[in-house]
């Protein structure tokens, strides 16, 4: 079975039941390697309503933040006249998992695999779309930081995870979206990856989450 939705110029954005699927874990896998970084219920740092707390919290910008990340690169590379579809990397899950309980956030859970002909150009914009989607989240995620309470918390994790998110997409290496960028255009990769990096360094070790 699968779910579609109408894009510009007659071409359907549709999700199968397997992809609906894989998205749904992979959102729900992040969102609890997420609270484990900033609840660490397991080494006796935070409560268990502390945790359960911050896996609500998480499952709002993690899984925002994630999400449309994804959905970004689905929808350029059927602009662009390509099959594609999210499969979650269940390995990879596992290690984030794995990872957040020793203190170490690592957040690759999956990519939207495309196939169909394209140039380096149109691949390079594919791959751009989840960090300059990040970016984008992040700033309309800022003005909620003036607010007390748990919306001004909202605020501030939709920030650090987006900014979090577009810098480690953007590394050069491997099957992160920054390599292909970086093969496509060397300036346009400098413009979004040291912002990126820049800014998520400075929210992360200065500013801090909290």
């Amino acid at each position: 079975m699968s779910h579609r939705t109408e894009l510009s110029g007659g071409r359907e954005l549709t999700f199968s039941d397997r992809e609906l699927r894989d998205l749904a874990v992979a959102w729900v896998t992040l969102s609890v390697a997420f609270a484990l970084i900033l609840a660490p219920v397991h080494t006796g740092r935070a409560s268990l309503g502390s945790f359960a707390i911050m896996v609500g919290l998480s499952f709002v910008t993690v899984g925002v933040a994630f999400l449309l990340h994804e959905l970004a690169h689905k929808v350029v590379a059927i602009e662009h006249g390509q099959l594609a579809e999210f499969r979650a990397d269940y390995q990879m899950l596992f290690l984030a998992v794995m990872g957040a309980l020793v203190g170490f956030l690592f957040a690759a859970p999956g990519a939207v695999y495309h196939r169909g002909r394209i140039t380096q150009r149109e691949n390079g914009l594919i791959a751009l779309a989840g960090p300059v989607t990040n970016l984008l989240l992040a700033l309309l995620f800022l003005p909620l930081m003036i607010f007390p309470g748990i919306l001004g918390i909202v605020g501030q994790m939709g920030v650090w995870i987006n900014l979090f998110l577009a810098a480690f997409n953007m590394i050069p290496f491997g099957p992160l979206d920054g390599k292909s960028v970086l093969q496509w255009h060397r300036g346009v990769f400098a413009l979004v990856f040291v912002p990126s990096v820049v800014l998520a360094g400075f929210v992360i070790f200065r500013v801090g989450l909290f």
